[in-house]
């Protein structure tokens, strides 16, 4: 039992722990306004978060993660407006796919480093979105569409409940399916993952098309929270996706960790930007102090290799 919940008991511990302390330092942290407004934060990231989750599992990277987010929320921005909200989310689950495809036919049959081809892409992406906007915010959305960002149902905020839908069926993939199966194969030893039998290459350009209409549904939930789609919106976005990640304990290198410590990785985050934000720490301070987190949860995953 032990061995089966020891990737996340570190940083299960390391959030109960910043909890106590923020609860201490703060007497803000714990009231329902506080919170609410950590979980509904802490939603997007986690949504952006799973699809990270399974691209570094398969021994890869995704650095186009917050220019994606804003080009689909600008796109499913304009179409909400001329046309209805299936037609908007139906478009921005089309620009996830499209780059998610884009992405992994590039990587996967193109031989070229993650690493190269999502800062590509990144930069792309982020190019197309200040053409397609003008540079200027779309917004004035109606009040259904709203919903999906500030509603709630029986008191539980949606983007909560989207949140969860989206890590529940991520962590039932990975453990449950022949999919899943693969996905860790690959990021554990893909020349012997190759040499039986399985389509290497048509699996990473899946992976990657289903983590772009990941972070499709994270634009959605984000414009409808902002009632706004910002041209710069998801700057650094991606940071703090691969972030949530390592800090529950995936291994950057891939073919070990998984959801439940991603869930808590994106806790850990937001609630340490958020009790770094109520005890007025400078912004500038406060990624230097992120960076930092990152740096020792890389350091502790580099230790439990050399132990194993």
């Amino acid at each position: 039992m032990l061995k089966r919940f020891g990737g996340i008991i570190g940083p299960l511990v390391g959030l109960l722990a910043i909890c106590i302390a923020l609860s201490i330092m703060s007497a803000d942290f714990l009231t329902i306004g506080n919170l609410s407004n950590v979980v509904k934060q802490v939603s997007v990231n986690a949504i952006l978060a799973s699809g990270a989750t399974l691209v570094i599992l398969l021994g890869g990277i995704d650095l186009s993660v917050g220019s994606l987010l804003a080009l689909a929320g600008a796109v499913s921005a304009r179409i909400l407006l001329n046309a209805g909200i299936p037609e908007c989310i139906a478009a921005g689950l089309i620009v996830g796919i499209v780059f998610g495809i884009f992405n992994g036919v590039i990587i996967s049959y193109g031989n070229v480093a993650p690493f190269i081809v999502t800062l590509g892409t990144m930069t792309i992406l982020r190019s197309l979105t200040l053409v397609y906007t003008g540079g200027k915010p779309i917004s004035n959305y109606p009040d259904a569409f709203l919903n999906i960002g500030e509603g709630s149902i029986f008191h539980i905020p949606v983007p909560m409940l989207i949140a969860v839908l989206v890590l529940v069926s991520c962590h039932l993939m990975l453990k449950r399916t022949r999919f899943g199966r693969y996905i860790y194969a690959i990021g554990g030893n893909e020349d012997a993952t190759r040499l039986s039998g399985i389509n290497v290459r048509l699996m990473k350009t899946l992976v990657y098309t289903f983590a772009g209409v990941l972070t499709s549904i994270g634009a959605i939930v984000f414009i409808a929270r902002l009632d706004s789609a910002q041209p710069q919106a998801g700057a650094g976005f991606e940071l703090d996706a691969i972030a949530a990640v390592v800090i529950g304990g995936t291994s950057l290198s891939g073919g070990s960790g998984g959801i439940p410590g991603t869930i808590l990785g994106a806790l850990i985050m937001g609630v340490m930007r958020n009790g770094l934000n109520l005890m007025e720490v400078s912004a500038f301070w406060q990624q230097a102090f992120i960076g930092s987190v990152i740096i020792v949860a890389v350091l502790a995953d580099q230790l439990r290799k050399r132990r194993a």
